[in-house]
């Protein structure tokens, strides 16, 4: 079935992409070359590229058969490409992949599959496994893959949601489109920017999901491929990562929901904070450096807790510049806040505990 057929699409692919003319193309025939009798389009999202991008594009879309079409955002963003893609999908189901990722041949297929055999489900994810362009170094283990988009948790099938909350990067994921009709589309602040990384409008979208009670699935049976190049093997590239990740969080106040990773998300309404972040994450901050000296000192590999450290700074450093935007308090009237809120929480949990 070719794209024109709009009323029998069940897959539409979003692929936004900005000034990578030179890679686009095989990401676009890994595409086109599903196994399967799924129908589906291939919406190309030029997100405000100055390179060949569009003629790229349609080159490849004239021996297409109608399956790929071509769109152009000029607001500069991820999730403002991505939302051009929902816009003009013309299917009940809307995946997305990158522009430097290739999917497995029957993708589209595992897919339809997921979503057919479990009803129940917003949205699927699966792997993201690596093409290293450069041999990597030693160090990077799956504990270093979250700056480069790898995902793999497991072989088996996994809820994502509330009880559990695991995160699905968007490499490798796809909607129900009434998801989107339900709770809105990406959220444009905390989507990537030309080459800036850390991101977290994957995040911030699965989280919506909880919230409204919808839950997702891993099904490791979903495949595809992502070029590690060799810059992303470098510490520096690392730690920007880190450090722009660390300000997205703190934009979502992610902190704020307890715990951030893989357990029952709770949003507790009786966190302190201090500068606009809570007190428990400057606690986090000087853990880390401690873990850090440590393995240190021991010569272990210490790069885990100085990007963990990253991370914990630049969450603190924005939430600082978010409250002084919130809010008029000299430095000394802050500090007496936090004396003041902190000292009766402390108060009211050894009463709570005098009493069981």
């Amino acid at each position: 079935m070719i794209a024109d057929e709009a009323y029998d699409l069940r897959v539409s692919v979003v692929v936004s992409t900005y000034n990578r003319a030179d890679r686009l193309p095989a990401a676009l025939e890994a595409l086109l070359a599903q196994q399967g009798d799924v129908p589906y389009e291939i919406v190309v999202v030029d997100n405000n590229s100055t390179d060949d991008t569009a003629a790229v594009v349609h080159q490849i879309a004239r021996s297409a058969g109608g399956r790929v079409r071509y769109a152009f955002e000029p607001r500069q963003g991820l999730s403002y490409g991505r939302n051009t893609g929902i816009a003009l999908a013309r299917s009940p189901i809307i995946a997305f992949t990158d522009d430097d990722v290739r999917v497995s041949s029957d993708w589209v297929l595992q897919l339809r599959r997921a979503f057919d055999e479990h009803p129940e489900a917003g949205y699927v994810g699966g792997r993201v496994l690596p093409e290293w362009l450069s041999p990597p170094p030693p160090w990077l283990t799956t504990a270093h893959w979250a700056p480069l988009a790898l995902q793999d948790y497991g072989r088996e099938v996994q809820v994502s949601g509330r009880e559990r909350a695991i995160c699905l990067v968007g490499a490798n994921l796809a909607f129900r489109k009434q998801v989107f009709e339900r709770i809105g589309m990406f959220t444009a602040s905390l989507g990537r920017v030309k080459d800036g990384i850390g991101s977290t409008e994957d995040h911030d979208m699965q989280l919506r999901t909880w919230r409204a009670g919808i839950r997702g699935l891993y099904v490791p049976s979903i495949v595809v491929v992502a070029d590690v190049t060799p810059d992303r093997l470098e510490l520096r590239y690392h730690r920007r990562w880190h450090q722009g990740h660390g300000r997205h969080c703190a934009l979502m106040r992610l902190r704020e929901l307890v715990p951030a990773d893989l357990g029952p998300l709770s949003e507790p309404n009786d966190i302190v904070t201090l500068f606009g972040a809570p007190a428990f994450v400057y606690a986090d901050l000087i853990r880390t450096a401690v873990l850090w000296l440590k393995a240190v000192s021991r010569r272990g590999d210490s790069r885990f807790y100085l990007h963990q450290f990253h991370h914990i700074w630049s969450y603190i450093r924005t939430s600082h510049q978010m409250a002084r935007l919130e809010s008029d308090r000299s430095i000394a009237a802050e500090l007496w806040r936090f004396a003041h809120l902190y000292l009766g929480k402390r108060s009211a949990h050894q009463t709570r505990l005098s009493h069981d």
